[in-house]
């Protein structure tokens, strides 16, 4: 393949300039005066295969909605509280084994552990499929964290230096297109998955896609690296780990334990323990897992602020409506899908154009844009939204403008988080900010269930829903100040 051999933007190795510059230096992305290079074929190659996995497993996190009360029925003698853990199990494997993958990316490969991550993924995700009890499928489940913690930072990581910095944010857009496309086709999809061919099915078309991501990745791909030392601190690797899945574990399990029982708070401040021990021994190590310095840059603190608001402002609405459809409407599965999905529709139409215009102004203002809509959605659910199927004012509307809030949304805080990033520190960088949005994932899931109630299993009450509808509505409100307020105005730096 003619355009398979590195360019300027893509390379065994970061460029020199990037390895060597600190975090505040200019030079680091690109001469100022230098006129924008040629995307090759080889960056839009990178850009399908990293495009189509973040489908795979935005498409998971969609259609499983769908499939639980089905699981539920399948595996009767399971307890609710051990059911929920085959969501938990996941974003807990994943969120404390990422820092050590971003390290493992940039020291190991990018290319090898994105398609090691991959092949794990495909593993834990036939063995969900054929999982013959609920504990199965949660060691299952807990394989494809594995794979899902090692492809994370490593795609990314794959996908920013294969563009040059001033058509990376149009990367992220179409990257992040494919999140929303998932999002749009995972309703019904999902409904007619579990409907066809029952719950299992959910766990098995990942691993077509899986494969051709495997295979063409192979081909498409070209290593990169970043500048990390060969050996990392040994101490830190467990206590950030053990920390970062101690807090997403009582986030998990506070719904049972109760907010303020011995159990849950003895969890969280183990957590915290962990957490400050590893923040200090890292500060103070030659060669600590994760740089504390990357906070200092203001679009890397203030992005990570802004995505735990947007996440669980998004997280906490959609996740309880499928179950709000289904139970109090009396809607079918598919019915519920297909009436859920032209919100997901608009933000896939809208990443790509978000990206390119984030390309000329920055991401800040196309983030606090998507606050507001949030907002707008969350306020119209309040407003016309009841007991009584109401299609286009309940649901259909106020699902346009929370798709206008995705589509400006998710793509573009991976953007502000990544803007000011030198390429060295990619893999790490990555890693932190995805564990930020995994631990926001799991937080928004357990506050949507504590404000909602328990009822929400079954019949989701109106009363319960406004209250995680107001609670959706404060968190995309932050987002919109954060990001319209103190996010550093502009892009990255030419």
């Amino acid at each position: 393949m003619t355009s398979g051999s590195p360019s300027a933007c893509q390379s065994t190795s970061d460029t020199p300039a990037g390895n060597d510059a600190p975090l505040s230096d200019p030079t680091a992305f690109s001469d100022p005066t230098a006129s924008a290079p040629d995307i090759p074929r080889s960056s839009w190659l990178t850009l399908a295969v990293t495009s189509v996995v973040g489908f795979m497993v935005s498409l998971e996190i969609t259609v499983i909605a769908f499939a639980l009360p089905e699981i539920r029925d399948a595996f009767p003698d399971a307890s609710e509280s051990t059911l929920s853990w085959i969501i938990s199990a996941y974003n807990i494997g994943v969120a404390s084994l990422l820092l050590l993958a971003g390290w493992g990316a940039d020291r190991f490969g990018r290319k090898k552990v994105f398609l090691l991550g991959l092949v794990i993924f495909s593993i834990g995700s036939l063995a969900s499929g054929f999982a013959q009890s609920s504990s199965m499928l949660i060691w299952a489940r807990l394989v494809q964290a594995i794979g899902g913690a090692l492809q994370f930072p490593a795609g990314l990581a794959l996908l920013l230096p294969a563009f040059p910095i001033e058509r990376r944010q149009m990367a992220i857009g179409i990257w992040g297109a494919m999140g929303g496309l998932a999002a749009a086709v995972g309703p019904p999809l999902g409904g007619l998955l579990v409907a066809a061919f029952g719950w299992r099915s959910v766990f098995l078309v990942n691993v077509p896609v899986a494969a051709f991501a495997v295979v063409f990745g192979q081909r498409w791909l070209i290593e990169s690296r970043g500048q990390v030392p060969e050996r990392v601190d040994l101490v830190s690797i467990p206590m950030a780990s053990a920390g970062v899945g101690a807090i997403v574990l009582a986030i998990v399990q506070s719904e049972q334990w109760g907010w303020t029982s011995a159990s849950t708070l003895l969890t969280v401040a183990v957590g915290l323990s962990l957490i400050g021990l590893f923040v200090l021994r890292s500060q103070r190590h030659p060669s600590p897992l994760f740089d504390l310095k990357l906070f200092k840059l203001p679009s890397y603190r203030l992005g990570n602020i802004g995505t735990v608001l947007f996440v669980c402002g998004f997280f906490s609405y959609f996740v309880p409506l499928p179950s709000f459809v289904q139970e109090t409407w009396g809607w079918s599965a598919t019915k519920a899908g297909l009436a859920i999905m032209p919100g997901p529709a608009v933000a896939t139409l809208l990443s790509p154009i978000s990206g390119r215009l984030a390309d000329r102004i920055g991401p800040g203002p196309i983030l606090a844009v998507g606050g507001l809509a949030g907002v707008t959605s969350m306020a119209l659910h309040l407003i016309f939204t009841s007991d009584e199927p109401r299609l286009f004012l309940g649901l259909v509307l106020p699902g346009l403008f929370l798709g206008v809030a995705a589509g400006f949304s998710f793509a573009m805080s991976v953007g502000a988080v990544m803007r000011d990033v030198p390429p060295n520190r990619f893999g790490m960088a990555g890693a932190g900010r995805t564990t930020v949005f995994q631990f926001s994932v799991a937080l928004a899931i357990a506050l949507a269930v504590a404000v909602i109630g328990r009822e929400a299993d079954e019949v989701a009450t109106l009363g319960g829903m406004q209250n995680g509808w107001l609670m959706a509505l404060l968190f995309f409100a932050g987002q919109a100040l954060v990001f319209g307020l103190l996010f550093p105005r502009g892009n990255a730096d030419r």
